[in-house]
């Protein structure tokens, strides 16, 4: 994969209407977790952060509305592009998710044009993989780039755990937090877009993918067995790889854990098993502390917080990655880099 550079973003978060006010919540570490209209089994209402829109939207039209938000604000932050020459890879919740929202995906990719009353690239397509759905639509991103014809691709997501349906799926599995289980995230709902094009065509200080790594957990979150962490492991590892570093090379972590003890384990035991010289400090980042778990969202704010964090001079360095992981065992690694435009690339 060509080193891709994100050019552009729009967000639509519980703590924000946009990128900007989004990543300015998170760097305070401010939430928006309030109580939703949803109970759990102890009689209690469930916490979550909902965008706060400016009509009361529900259900899928309301994750229309969100997209259409965020990809209208990236298309902003990167004015000239042309979304008829611009693929859009639409990332989306698991099909198997219980209570999502999204019956066709493809009328659901037509009618989010028809709200942005424009046309994107033919070679648009849906990515319903959650989480790491951002990791592969980087991949497919690196390869349509690499066509002389396409110059820039658009990355947008949209989901919400904000429904009867999931929330009882999560409860019962013992996933969510509420009066009864302490060991559980905070669901929420989030839109977010990025712009990527080929690093070598910008110039200026930008954030760029360096590598991409996949993996399976087979003891992931739902399964009975021990956790190994030996998806995650081989993610990171074959992002080392195609990135050409070490993982003592990065400076920070960004992960999409939101709360659930697991996943926090799952990270540190990773980290055991790349890190081969000690640091003294590697600290890890999870902006799911303010806008909950939002699905296939998550990975993109994670790329968003970090544009606006380098962008903003307020990182712990310049090389950092990100992990994705969904409960099916599905796993991704990212290597990114903040380009100056200096000699030696830092």
């Amino acid at each position: 994969m060509g080193t891709l550079a994100i050019t552009g973003c729009g967000l639509v978060t519980g703590v924000g209407l946009s990128a900007s006010a989004s990543c300015a919540a998170i760097r305070c570490a401010i939430d928006n977790f309030q109580e939703t209209r949803f109970i759990d089994k102890g009689g209690e209402w469930i916490m979550g952060c909902e965008a706060p829109l400016e009509k009361p939207w529900r259900g899928r039209n309301k994750l229309i509305k969100m997209a259409a938000s965020a990809i209208s604000e990236c298309l902003a932050d990167r004015p000239g592009i042309d979304p008829e020459n611009t693929p859009l890879l639409l990332c989306l919740p698991e099909q198997s998710r219980p209570g999502r929202l999204i019956d066709d995906d493809n009328q659901f990719f037509l009618d989010l044009q028809n709200e942005l009353d424009m046309e994107f690239h033919v070679k648009s397509r849906v990515i319903a993989a959650g989480h790491v759905s951002l990791a592969i639509a980087f991949k497919h991103a690196g390869v349509f780039i690499d066509e002389p014809e396409i110059e820039q691709v658009m990355v947008a997501a949209t989901d919400s755990l904000l429904v009867r349906d999931t929330l009882s799926h999560y409860e019962v599995s013992d996933r969510l937090l509420t009066s009864n289980n302490s060991n559980g995230f905070i669901p929420g709902e989030a839109s977010a877009a990025l712009v990527l094009e080929s690093s070598s065509a910008v110039s200026g200080a930008h954030l760029c993918c360096l590598g991409l790594g996949f993996g399976v957990e087979s003891s992931h979150v739902d399964s009975e067995e021990p956790l190994k962490a030996e998806g995650i492991t081989t993610a990171i590892r074959e992002s080392l790889q195609d990135a050409g570093c070490e993982m003592g090379d990065l400076d920070f972590r960004i992960t999409d854990c939101a709360g659930e003890q697991y996943h926090f384990k799952e990270a540190s035991l990773a980290q055991s098993r790349t890190l081969r010289t000690p640091k003294e400090s590697f600290d890890i980042w999870h902006p799911a502390d303010c806008v909950g778990e939002v699905g296939a969202a998550q990975g993109a704010i994670m790329i968003a917080m970090l544009r606006a964090a380098c962008e903003k001079g307020y990182t712990l360095g310049s090389r950092m990655y990100a992990q994705l992981g969904n409960d099916d065992g599905k796993r991704s690694a990212m290597i990114f880099s903040w380009q100056t435009g200096d000699s030696d690339g830092q």
